[in-house]
């Protein structure tokens, strides 16, 4: 046994080595948690516990595969079972199906299709959605579900018009569920929960079965995960759990940080450890990351540290505008390679929404360096691809509505909408999945015959996929591509797009095959649909790539990279404009620019723009108030003359060098100013504009159709109507004052922009 304890540090070896009782591992970035948990399973192992009684949940599935080949190599042939928290679900409820009102062959919605299955309960319940959108009642239920509300159970607050929608459309929308013999990806976390609130016998039961339970990740767990977690840890209470409170960011998922904060009260005998130790970062890297988290309240002290060297100063760049940052980032990913110093896959960058990537993408298209664009549209997304696995999932569960709805007419056979609500109406009338109407249309006697004719041919397709569902995945799927003519329709063709998802359809096949490979139990089409339904948002994501990985913050958990660029850190974008009045999300925000730091191994650069397209409108930016947080000694600050629009000079008493205030702005220059060295520009904040304070030059692009702008003799007002270009570009605008409209020719003129 003492070679699964050689190289482990004081603390990795006492979480390791602890056997039973609840254990808490509190562990930073990059302090080697990966190996603690796989060599506490693998000591578990090898002190005799056998593997079937060792449950470990992780939360995405390139975690999950990494511990599951650590723990082979480590104790080869385990039986432990090491999954997503989702997919161990979906495996119980395929055993429990029944305690639920499903069937074992149950259908895994994901977002589209759970949407779809919301828009038709919201048709049949006729609620009126004037001031709601289908969304917003979609996350309502999902947030209920992750606080373990059942339809049964959920109750609208007086007063609250959302609340009494979902009312009366979750159950609607369970009931879809039901019918369809499906269910939605908190269904899978809802379900096996109440399962095993309200079945004492079974909790026992899965209780004695896996009497060590480890969770990782554990401060993103919800509700449901929590309470799943503790079931299984009641009578064999050796729940270990392992997370970090200040890397807690899905908060808008339903994560609950007072899971992790509050562990102890759980569990008062609880051992804590923590990991402290950086094997990732450079030192000062840490330190940056450190100053900034220091800064939250809800957290566990950790004094983090690395025996890593100094290595560069962590750079901060302001650019005059969000296509000069892209620029400048891709050319100097560009010198590096060309030089030979790195390749593709040491560069990530790093960004708070998707929309931020369109420049990112163009400049390094430019250069012509490959990319991978992560949360892009992953591969099971494509349309091809849920084309293809619908039919799957109708021959695996005929009561599936929405596939049946998606491919009965793909491709075309002649099948309109009348002829489909028509049938609808019949099963809706008959209580019938629409397959069995679709097998009745010979009774509908609105439907005409030739409509009766077509429907009755696509039955008969069915009918004779059905009868080859029972084979490997691959063969299921190349007769299903040859009977339906769904793969010719793309075939001898010069279109570029067709060609692209005809190559999609042949990956699709060689996942099939992969699979075949690696499976050997009795419903192979069944967990084939399973485990394409449960891919998390990186799992497209190739590591060993030489391409440039470009990914939000949130999707760049759990990674690690060279070269770490985070870009456009300003006020609404870093943190969040939704987080803005509440501490609790601005903490998260916080945490979520720490992830991004502590991502980087060598090289970190953290930029914004003096300017700013973004949501079809130009504006100036304000940094973000996290730039405060920073240590600015540790860092090399660059600024460029052109970022800001007003030249300003090193003798300007009102504007002098500050290496201790705030950081509002700086202007930028080619070469850098001594570290922690910032000038400081006029404020342009919406109360300072206001208030009548310096304001750069007006430029004409930044002014938009209905914008408020002000003006010093006649007050605020609002444009009606732009014309012109360049220097001539005029506006017209209507005054609150008795001055009415006015028109101005915007270079000229004192308007300016109220934000």
């Amino acid at each position: 046994m003492q070679h699964l304890l050689e190289g482990l540090t004081p603390a990795q070896r006492e979480a390791v080595e602890h056997v039973d009782g609840p254990l808490l591992i509190l562990a930073g970035p990059g302090s080697g948690k990966t190996r603690v948990i796989t060599h506490r399973i693998a000591h578990l192992c090898e002190l005799g516990v056998p593997g079937r009684q060792i449950l470990a949940l992780t939360f995405t599935n390139k975690a999950a595969e990494e511990m599951r080949a650590r723990v082979e190599r480590l104790v080869p042939g385990h039986a432990v079972w090491l999954g997503t928290y989702h997919r161990f679900c979906a495996r119980l409820l395929r055993k429990y199906a029944p305690f639920l009102g499903l069937q074992e062959n149950y259908t895994i919605y994901d977002t589209d299709d759970s949407g779809r299955a919301l828009r038709r309960a919201i048709g049949r319940t006729k609620v009126e959605l004037t001031h709601f959108t289908p969304d917003n009642l979609a996350y309502a239920i999902s947030w209920a579900k992750n606080k373990l509300i059942t339809a049964d159970e959920y109750e609208a607050r007086p007063g609250h018009p959302l609340g009494a929608l979902v009312k009366r459309v979750y159950p609607a929308y369970q009931e879809q569920l039901r019918n369809a013999n499906a269910a939605d990806f908190d269904d899978l976390l809802l379900h096996v929960a109440t399962l095993l609130r309200d079945n004492p016998e079974i909790r026992q039961t899965l209780d004695e079965r896996y009497r060590y339970v480890l969770v990782d990740e554990y401060q993103d767990t919800n509700l449901a995960q929590y309470a799943i977690a503790r079931a299984l840890s009641i009578d064999h209470p050796n729940l270990a759990v392992t997370g970090d409170p200040d890397q807690s960011i899905y908060g808008w998922r339903g994560a609950n940080l007072k899971n992790i904060l509050e562990f102890e009260k759980d569990f008062p005998k609880v051992r804590v450890v923590r990991l402290e130790q950086n094997y990732r970062s450079t030192q000062r890297i840490l330190r940056v990351a450190s100053q900034l988290i220091s800064h939250n309240v809800q957290r566990k002290l950790k004094d983090l540290y690395t025996a890593n060297g100094e290595g560069r100063p962590v750079r901060l760049v302001v650019y005059p505008n969000q296509t000069e940052e892209a620029r400048a980032i891709a050319a100097r990913i560009a010198e590096e390679i060309h030089a030979g110093r790195r390749r593709g896959r040491d560069f990530a960058v790093f960004y708070r929404v998707n929309a931020l990537s369109r420049a990112l993408e163009l400049a390094l298209g430019e250069q012509g360096i490959p990319y991978q664009l992560v949360n892009g549209v992953a591969f099971f997304d494509r349309r091809e691809v849920r084309d293809t696995l619908a039919y799957l999932r109708l021959l695996n569960n005929p009561r599936d509505d929405i596939a049946l709805l998606r491919v009965i007419n793909t491709p075309a056979r002649g099948i309109g909408k009348t002829t489909l609500d028509r049938i609808g109406q019949y099963a809706l009338a008959h209580a019938l999945p629409l397959i069995d109407a679709a097998r009745d249309c010979g009774k509908i006697d609105s439907l005409s015959k030739r409509a009766v004719g077509q429907v009755a041919r696509f039955v008969g397709l069915f009918d004779r996929l059905v009868a080859v569902a029972a084979g490997p995945v691959e063969e299921i799927l190349g007769y299903l591509l040859e009977e339906t003519g769904y793969r010719r329709q793309f075939e001898h063709t010069e279109d570029e797009e067709n060609e692209q998802r005809l190559a999609n359809i042949e990956e699709l096949l060689t996942v099939a095959r992969q699979f075949d490979e690696r499976n050997h139990h009795g419903r192979p089409l069944e967990e084939f649909l399973e485990e394409t339904s449960l891919t998390n948002d990186t799992d497209d994501w190739e590591g060993e790539a030489d391409r440039v990985t470009l990914m939000t913050l949130h999707a760049s958990k759990g990674l690690e990279f060279p070269v770490v660029f985070l870009v456009a850190v300003e006020e609404g974008l870093l943190p969040h404009e939704r987080s803005r009045d509440r501490l609790d999300q601005l903490e998260e925000e916080r945490r979520l620019m720490f992830v991004g730091i502590t991502r980087a191994r060598e090289e970190l650069q953290i930029s914004m723009s003096a300017y700013r397209d973004f949501r079809g409108q130009r504006k100036m930016t304000v940094p973000s108030p996290f730039l405060m947080d920073l240590p600015r000694a540790e860092m090399e600050v660059h600024e460029l003359e052109s970022a800001w629009p007003d030249p300003f000079k090193d003798d300007d008493p009102e504007y002098p060098f500050c290496d201790d205030a705030p950081l509002q702005g700086a202007s930028v220059e080619q070469t850098p100013r001594p570290s922690g060295r910032v000038i400081m520009p006029p404020l342009t904040t919406a109360a300072e504009m206001a208030g009548g304070g310096p304001l750069p030059a007006a430029n004409a692009d930044d002014f938009r159709q209905h914008m408020v702008v002000r003006h010093p003799e006649y007050g605020l007002g609002r444009v009606v109507a732009l014309s012109g270009s360049g220097p001539m570009r005029q506006a017209t605008v209507d005054f609150a004052s008795a001055a009415g409209r006015k028109k101005f020719i915007i270079a000229k003129s004192p308007l300016r922009p109220v934000r």
